[in-house]
């Protein structure tokens, strides 16, 4: 039964959209871009605290958002993790002992409204900024993103290109806004004069509609090495994104896998970004 409601909700949340666009377009939009920032998880579960405590624990202050940092000191150069939507640190777990063993210095920290970070919403736009609170704070030499982080991590270089920075890595990482607003669509089903709407809104907030957001074309304007690893049979990310970011950034090398799904915790994937960060 409550498998049944779970799935309606998102159809009478849709039809309702359908319904405010008629009569409120601009107001119809809002409510579509808050639920679309808003996560339903990403809190630090109690399994998994007792992992994190283990870091060396900093807050900062980024605009009005306090932000959960984690250190775990190593002598070598310094990596900055980045997860994706709905997680927090503790996502990284197999990669972080890898690079204890390879005696890296390891950086992380929570997104806006996961972990232990405040806030309520969560877009590319807030990400990129605590990123580049957290880079000019920490001045780590790689970068390593998954999904959302990924995403994050290409465009935050495009925008305030760091010369010090020397690699980034994404792990099955998007690229187009739009694909992930049709995903959106598809999900509640709701129309294309809320899409349209929702796009107007877009572009008045931010200055880029949800049609020209695109890494894959930022990734033309970086400078930098970049290693993609993607999973073609992904279902939360297309692999046709990171295609798109790789045949565009002269400086990356692409890794598509099989079967490893959208998470990539497996060794191999780990294997090969400690590879390429040697390298």
């Amino acid at each position: 039964m409550k498998r049944f409601f779970q799935r309606l909700l998102p159809l009478a949340i849709g039809k309702y959209f359908n319904l405010l666009v008629l009569l409120a377009p601009k107001k119809a939009a809002q409510k579509a871009y808050l639920l679309f920032c808003t996560p339903r998880r990403g809190k630090v579960l109690p399994i998994q605290s007792e992992f994190l405590a283990n870091a060396a624990y900093e807050r900062i202050t980024v605009e009005d958002m306090e932000i959960q940092t984690y250190r775990w000191p190593g002598k070598g150069k310094k990596v900055l993790l980045i997860h994706g939507w709905e997680s927090n640190t503790f996502r990284w777990r197999n990669l972080i002992g890898f690079l204890k063993d390879a005696h890296y210095e390891i950086l992380a920290f929570d997104a806006p409204a996961h972990g232990h970070s405040t806030g309520k919403i969560l877009n590319v736009v807030r990400y990129t900024a605590c990123t580049r609170s957290v880079v000019e704070r920490y001045q780590p030499d790689y970068i390593i993103g998954h999904s959302m982080g990924g995403l994050t991590a290409v465009y935050h270089q495009y925008l305030h290109p760091v010369n010090s920075l020397k690699k980034i890595v994404t792990i099955g990482s998007p690229s187009d806004l739009k694909d992930l607003m049709l995903q959106y669509q598809k999900i509640l089903r709701f129309n294309d004069s809320v899409l349209q709407a929702l796009d107007k809104y877009v572009k008045g907030r931010f200055g880029f509609g949800i049609r020209e957001f695109s890494t894959g074309i930022y990734a033309k304007d970086l400078d930098i090495e970049g290693l993609l690893i993607h999973d073609e049979l992904d279902t939360i990310a297309p692999f046709r994104a990171s295609e798109k970011v790789h045949n565009n950034w002269k400086g990356s090398r692409l890794i598509k896998t099989k079967g490893y799904g959208h998470s990539m915790h497996q060794d191999f994937v780990s294997e090969q970004v400690m590879d390429f960060l040697n390298s």
